[in-house]
């Protein structure tokens, strides 16, 4: 199934852009846009699209607020958010309002599809600043709770190693350069970590260790 996608964004010569270049893709289909959160959610009812890529800074209404509209309206559309701004508050509210991925401006329009793609599939992408902070707050939480490992989930010191630098935001060239081990060695290992933290992309991965108190 190729999925629909609402782009929504109040640049509109960047909004125009984006739209040739993931329609040129193949794999998309661009469905319709929106200049801002209000037409945002005039449109998805009438275009039912798979995915909304979504600007967080608009006029009318914001981002964060369109997320949060959009699903007590019962939409399903899944949400990417891609912005140029990455502070850590609206991160964390856009997260927590149901986006799925989170891009910043700068990314590729190879990156931007990618995670379209994948929303589409339900699973997400951070990028990896913003993976960062995440963690980070997760980290900070838990020290101010007391927080203290309580399960290994199985996982073996290599890929314990392996999840850290996954939460630090390594690629997989990054990591296997670290570890001074193959690239497909550490797709085998993100495989195993994957599925013994029974997660299905690389940001509930960090995540969930997290949660056991594992970085």
């Amino acid at each position: 199934m190729i999925p629909r996608v609402l782009v929504v964004d109040d640049q509109a010569l960047f909004r125009q852009g984006l739209c040739s270049l993931l329609a040129g893709d193949g794999t998309l289909q661009i469905v319709g846009q929106a200049s801002n959160g209000l037409e945002c959610l005039r449109q998805v009812p009438l275009l039912q699209p798979d995915v909304v890529l979504l600007d967080l800074r608009m006029p009318e209404l914001d981002g964060v607020q369109t997320i949060r509209r959009l699903r007590e309206a019962g939409s399903d559309a899944r949400i990417v958010v891609l912005t140029t701004f990455d502070d850590d508050q609206l991160v964390f509210e856009a997260l927590r309002e149901g986006a799925l991925a989170f891009l910043l401006k700068d990314a590729s329009a190879e990156e931007i599809a990618d995670a379209i793609r994948e929303a589409a599939e339900g699973r997400g992408r951070l990028a990896s600043a913003v993976t960062h902070k995440v963690v980070t707050e997760f980290a900070r939480m838990a020290r101010r709770l007391g927080d203290t490992p309580t399960d290994t989930a199985g996982l073996s010191r290599r890929e314990i190693e392996v999840l850290k630098l996954l939460a630090r935001g390594a690629t997989n060239k990054e990591i296997a350069s670290t570890l001074h081990i193959a690239e497909g060695t550490v797709k085998n290992h993100l495989t195993n970590i994957f599925t013994k933290l029974d997660v299905n992309d690389r940001t509930r991965a960090a995540l969930r260790a997290r949660e056991l108190g594992l970085l």
